[in-house]
């Protein structure tokens, strides 16, 4: 799987008529590279490389919540915390501010509050995985509600604004840009080896976690938090992206089985995968027109949606 995330990123400097030559990667980093060569490596390299990453950040996230739930719909796209995410940056360009750590504060602000709304709503006798679904895309529905309000009654730059950002797009990536959320990204790493200690005992239910020692509450919603960083650290770079949280651990689940650290590893892969791959479609699907990877994750992700509930529905 790792090979693939490299090939993929060598296509996407190498594709089209702008790109470098393969044999021409590793000179456009000498000092002696043409203007050519180095403008296409700042560009490509940084969009390439965001992708693979926050590929990662959203699969990370998406297993965190599937675990939780026990659920494969139960990722943050699904249950309500992406809209919140959105939501907090939608205040934040109200509040007349831009750029990725305004962003990040309201993208995580936003996914935390969501997820207290979606726990203490989903709360009965503790948190069952079925009702948090539930509880999380109501809360989702109306926060795309109170959004999509917004962007009817803002004033034309920031509602522009908002519009832009809510496509999910890797075209405005920068390396500042991707400095400041790999920073954050490697900071929310040092969480997992909690993730991967509590994770399993999670999965076994509730009850036994608890004859385990386990502080269930608790440890969920730790895991709540690590998966909204998570998610949010995404979110305020690139805008809502949606589907890579909710099939990658799925995939990497039949990829590799395995216990959750060992899918969640996968899963991280998996999801850099796809992502990349989303962003090369985008890039070239259109000659001269470079879409959203936002949208194209969209009507992907629809269709594994509409597979999984047929799945599920048979299986019930």
């Amino acid at each position: 799987m790792m090979l693939l995330v490299t090939a993929l990123l060598v296509f996407a400097l190498t594709a089209g008529s702008g790109g470098i030559e393969p044999t021409s990667l590793l000179h456009a980093l000498a000092p002696d590279a043409t203007v050519s060569e180095r403008l296409v490596f700042e560009w490509r390299a940084s969009r390439a490389l965001a992708a693979a990453l926050f590929g990662a950040c959203l699969a990370i996230g998406g297993t965190v919540f599937q675990t939780l739930t026990r659920n494969p719909l139960g990722s943050p796209d699904i249950i309500g915390l992406s809209a919140g995410s959105y939501a907090g940056v939608i205040i934040v360009i109200i509040l007349g501010g831009s750029g990725f750590l305004p962003f990040a504060a309201g993208a995580v602000s936003g996914g935390i509050v969501a997820a207290a709304f979606v726990y203490l709503l989903a709360f009965q006798r503790g948190i069952h995985g079925f009702r948090l679904i539930v509880v999380g895309l109501a809360l989702g529905a109306i926060l795309r509600a109170l959004t999509s309000w917004f962007s009817i009654k803002a004033d034309l730059d920031a509602a522009l604004q908002a519009a832009i950002w809510d496509a999910g797009s890797l075209s405005g990536m920068t390396w500042p840009l991707l400095a400041l959320s790999t920073v954050v990204a490697m900071t929310l790493m040092f969480t997992l080896p909690a993730a991967f200690r509590l994770l399993p005992l999670i999965e076994l239910g509730d009850e036994a976690a608890s004859s385990l020692g386990v502080r269930v509450e608790r440890s969920k919603l730790l895991l709540i938090f690590i998966g909204v960083g998570f998610t949010a650290v995404v979110t305020a770079a690139t805008g809502p992206i949606s589907f890579i949280a909710l099939a990658s651990p799925q995939i990497a689940r039949r990829l590799c089985g395995g216990t959750a650290p060992a899918n969640m590893l996968a899963s991280g892969l998996v999801g850099a995968v796809l992502l990349s791959s989303a962003d090369l479609i985008a890039q070239h699907l259109v000659p001269g027109v470079h879409l959203p990877v936002g949208g194209v994750t969209v009507v992907i992700g629809g269709l594994y949606l509409v597979w999984l509930i047929t799945r599920e529905g048979k299986r019930t």
